[in-house]
């Protein structure tokens, strides 16, 4: 165990991978926090029925933003998921020994 108040060094083994998974977890976010904002809009949109014109333009832009969040999370699972494959290729066939 380490002394209190001391915290072990953290260790990474890759750090482009951890990169590629923070950039997938935050475009993740960012779907997910728009497609919400989105439909809050909209249901203040239907129930409120503001008039003005700045409301208007507003309203959509977080379905937008969503329709745009989406293929670029996409994009950065898959480029993700391929990384962690060609990372453990060799590691498969001795990992599936183990399970058998």
């Amino acid at each position: 165990m380490s002394e209190p108040g001391r915290t072990l060094p953290p260790s990474r083994t890759h750090p482009a991978s951890d990169r590629l998974t923070r950039r997938v977890r935050h475009a993740g976010r960012l779907t997910c926090w728009s497609l919400a904002t989105a439909m809050a809009t909209a249901a203040t949109n239907v129930i409120l029925e503001p008039q003005t014109t700045w409301w208007t333009a507003l309203w959509v832009v977080p379905w937008y933003l969503t329709g745009l969040s989406i293929p670029l999370w996409a994009v950065l699972r898959a480029r993700e998921k391929a990384a962690q494959q060609s990372g453990q290729g060799d590691d498969l066939p001795r990992h599936w020994n183990k399970a058998a």
